[in-house]
């Protein structure tokens, strides 16, 4: 298999086209194509397919059903969000400038231990890997080790998830309670409000995405990915077969958590705020409608569900919002029973179903044609 197939090709060339045109075509009108809010939304949007791709790196492809991956999104934001906090320096309103706002308010006296370095960008970045790459190697080591899979797996990884929703809720932890972090001013000097900052982050999301899809794809198509397919398909005959299969699971659950912090590093700054309620396990288990919707197994169908289901949510809960999480539910329902392969799956279909009635058309007209005349002489 190549690594950039037909349906990776027009993809990555519809973001190509769509990182190129939104913020071209602002610069090129005086007044704006697409306002500065929904170049945020979009960006937004573009996280959360990020955030899809991962998933399903380890659910579609290695039979991992995780319900944590959203702990592991809000780790990577809460490690940019600390960056951003620390860059606001004295232009809080309590004028201090070690501490961040939340920290005067509370009596705090000095910066926790764990604070110290976040004022780097290049050591925000690099928490960003880490801490939900850490995370994901810890708890990987011990759950794969002693074979917890299927059902029992994506309790313990909900379990996880909604354990450090609490923990980070406490305002002892020092990273804002429930009101979370908040109040961004600029990342690298650049002002986040300004339409450019908006446009370069929006940019930088697709890029995200993009490298994302490459690498996920660059593991699927090698033997490697060949591997975690047997592991998803037979586990046990895998393991029968000489594999390591904990050790190809944690890999692959690592790099998933490392894309997933990636995602929540580049949502921080374009939502403006990164709070507690980011670990909700219904935010995980939305992860999973996203994929489902998409399409399991497919990357770009991960990608294309997260957009959807993204978008739907922000209509509907303008509309009518007490009737958001029925429908989703109700999506999901639909999805599984009708759509199993998703709705990547069923455009495929429609294409392949017009292929063959078309060459079925034409192998009729070959046969119903006319004799020529010197078929007849």
């Amino acid at each position: 298999m190549t690594l950039i197939d037909r349906r990776m090709g027009l993809f990555l060339a519809g973001l190509f086209v769509i990182a190129v045109a939104v913020p071209a075509g602002n610069l090129a009108f005086q007044d704006q194509l697409v306002p500065s809010y929904m170049v945020s939304l979009l960006g937004k949007y573009l996280c959360y397919a990020l955030l899809a791709v991962a998933l399903d790196l380890v659910w579609g492809y290695c039979g991992i059903l995780s319900l944590g991956h959203g702990a592991f999104f809000a780790l990577g934001g809460y490690a940019m969000g600390m960056h951003l906090m620390r860059e606001i320096g004295p232009r809080g309103v309590y004028g201090n400038p070690v501490l961040p706002d939340f920290m005067v308010f509370l009596n705090w006296k000095e910066l926790p231990w764990y604070w110290h370095g976040f004022d780097m960008f290049w050591f925000a970045c690099l928490m960003v890997l880490l801490v939900p790459g850490l995370l994901a190697f810890v708890f990987g080591w011990f759950a794969f080790r002693s074979r917890v899979t299927g059902v029992y797996l994506s309790i313990i990884t909900q379990a996880m998830t909604y354990a450090l929703l609490l923990a980070f809720f406490r305002n002892e932890m020092g990273f804002g309670g429930n009101n979370g972090l908040t109040d961004f001013k600029d990342v690298l000097g650049f002002n986040l409000q300004s339409d450019t900052t908006r446009a370069g982050l929006f940019v930088l999301s697709a890029l995200a995405l993009a490298a994302g899809l490459l690498i996920a794809k660059a593991i699927t198509v090698s033997k490697l990915g060949k591997v975690l397919i047997a592991i998803r398909d037979a586990e046990s005959r895998t393991r029968f077969l000489g594999y390591r299969v904990e050790h190809y699971k944690l890999f692959v659950f690592v790099v998933s958590a490392m894309m997933a912090g990636v995602a929540g590093a580049l949502y921080a700054p374009q939502v403006g705020i990164i709070n507690p309620g980011e670990f909700s396990p219904a935010n995980s288990i939305e992860i999973v409608i996203w994929v489902a919707l998409g399409g399991r197994g497919t990357l770009v169908g991960a990608a294309l569900g997260a957009v959807l289901v993204a978008l739907t949510k922000t209509l509907l809960t303008g509309w009518i919002p007490e009737l958001w999480l029925f429908a989703l539910g109700a999506l999901f329902i639909f999805v599984t029973l009708f759509m199993p392969k998703g709705v990547l799956g069923v455009i495929e279909a429609g294409f392949s179903r017009g292929s063959r009635r078309r060459a079925v058309d034409l192998e009729h007209g070959m046969e119903t044609d006319p004799p020529t005349k010197e078929a007849k002489a």
